[in-house]
């Protein structure tokens, strides 16, 4: 099967990755799944991932194929496998885990200390074929589209794993601000509007990203190429800032808002990353607010998003690609040329 597998780590997105002939995987255990991949999203963690920038928080074994936001059609089963059959069309979470370990008995299924993640610590998706497992795989709806759907196995999670723990930090009434409507932030403008009641501020440095906010259900939009969003935020709050920050794009310009922009004891959620925060202790003292990491999302979430999606109060903007073309796609999503989420499709 064709496979687009990363050799060597580098910063030029052109030779990203080489598309490979290499085995269909086989079976090697009785809970596994084999997915006919339909559709794979491009993410940023990808670019990251070329980059070399998580060899020091996951092991890698180079050549791997990459991939985590994964759909398509199940192949074949092991044969304890009960949940899914022959035929069905499924989304996977990109984390396969035990099931037994502390962690996941209790829920928390990214800490699993078992797990084996796709694209980044075992191979991915960006191929005509993946293994996984069946606690990774979740059947889809009739009508639901798994090309369509695929980015939501990382994207979408992730945006609803970081909008879940800040609705329940938020009334009717309170603001919340996003930055960054691209990829994860046009998801998380949905979720929000879903699932609270609160006041969306959308803050971005395109003009269409804001439209696009707007048209989703920000309520206000900022765009801070050229307005100082601590301003804003000032003046539609009375000088209280706002109880919730979801920060889709974590570089320093962005997390250093939070002292000026979080309401006492409010939340900054750091979902994108690549950048640092630079705060003194005295800072987060003195407004008693907090800096919260976003790390995917629970297997449980990705049912939750899944429904939402299938009652349409989550939509995803994406544009198809041919897997051959991976590497345009990663050098245009490094330039930030991408609307939504371009999609990988295998041959």
């Amino acid at each position: 099967m064709q496979a687009a597998r990363l050799h060597e780590y580098t910063d030029d997105m052109s030779e990203a990755l080489q598309i490979d002939e290499i085995d269909r995987p086989d079976l090697e255990r009785s809970d596994q799944v084999l997915i006919e991949v339909e559709g794979a999203g491009w993410c940023q963690t990808d670019n990251h991932i070329v980059e070399g920038m998580w060899t020091d928080y996951a092991p890698q074994d180079l050549p791997m194929t990459l991939g985590h936001e994964n759909a398509g059609i199940v192949a074949e089963v092991g044969e304890e496998v009960t949940l899914v059959e022959e035929g069905d069309p499924v989304i996977c979470h990109p984390v396969q885990t035990c099931g037994i370990c502390r962690p996941c008995r209790l829920g928390e299924d990214m800490y699993c200390e078992n797990s084996a993640f796709n694209g980044l610590t075992t191979d991915g998706g960006f191929a005509e074929y993946l293994q996984t497992n069946e606690r990774a795989v979740i059947p889809l709806p009739d009508g639901v589209d798994p090309t369509e759907i695929a980015p939501h196995a990382d994207a979408g999670i992730t945006a609803y794993h970081a909008v879940k723990k800040a609705v329940a930090e938020l009334n009717p009434g309170d603001t919340c601000v996003v930055i960054g409507v691209g990829g994860l932030g046009h998801i998380g403008i949905q979720c929000l509007d879903a699932m609270s009641a609160a006041d969306i501020v959308a803050a971005d440095i395109k003009a269409d990203a804001l439209e696009l906010a707007a048209d989703l259900g920000a309520r206000h939009t900022v765009n801070s190429a050229d307005e100082d969003v601590a301003s804003v935020i000032a003046d539609l709050t009375d000088d209280e800032g706002v109880q919730q920050v979801i920060d889709f794009v974590g570089r320093d310009e962005t997390t250093a808002l939070a002292p000026n922009i979080v309401a006492a004891g409010g939340d900054h959620h750091v979902v994108g990353y690549g950048g640092h925060v630079h705060e003194p202790s005295q800072a987060l003292v003195d407004g008693e607010f907090a800096f919260r990491g976003t790390l995917v999302g629970k297997y449980a979430e990705l049912q939750e998003l899944v429904a939402l999606v299938d009652r349409g109060d989550v939509e995803l903007r994406t544009e198809r690609h041919d897997l051959a073309d991976i590497n345009t796609v990663a050098e245009r999503l490094e330039h930030n040329e991408i609307e939504g989420r371009a999609v990988l499709t295998p041959p």
